[in-house]
């Protein structure tokens, strides 16, 4: 008999789990048009106009070709504004458009209340450290990988 895993002992199992209710709840509560990650698209750029899709997916923790696909569709939708760079012409520089930024302001309040919610399923004493222990495994790098190698 083959052996198997408890996968409800399995980080990997758990955190997909956990994206899975994430996405159910932004897609009831907060937008059934505008993913999360499309969210954090528009965020970015409301926190640093003008950037380039480079250092966009960098910000996002998005990959460039996701994130290409995504500043194509948000520009198609007039969320999003493409221009060249003066000083690199090979560059586009990437904004919110006024109708982004109305979308970015209405979409907050419900991504907030999504946020409160999934904590809220942790006892109040927990939250910050939960918090903590996503974070430091979301910023893993691929050095950190290397170096346990």
């Amino acid at each position: 008999m083959a052996r198997a895993l408890d996968l409800y002992n399995y980080i990997g199992h758990l955190i997909r789990r956990a994206e899975q209710v994430h996405t159910a709840l932004w897609s009831q509560h907060v937008s059934r048009e505008i993913t999360s990650q499309q969210f954090s698209v528009l965020n970015a750029l409301s926190q640093k106009p003008g950037v380039d899709q480079r250092t966009l997916a960098h910000l996002t923790s998005l990959d460039r070709s996701t994130v290409n696909q995504m500043v194509r569709r948000l520009t198609d939708q007039r969320y999003v504004s493409q221009v060249r760079d003066e000083d690199d012409r090979r560059r586009t520089l990437l904004s919110l458009t006024d109708q982004g930024a109305e979308l970015l302001d209405s979409l907050i309040p419900p991504a907030e209340r999504v946020n409160e919610q999934l904590l809220n399923a942790l006892p109040a004493s927990e939250r910050a450290l939960a918090v903590d222990i996503l974070r430091r495994i979301a910023t893993m790098d691929d050095r950190s990988f290397h170096d346990e190698a």
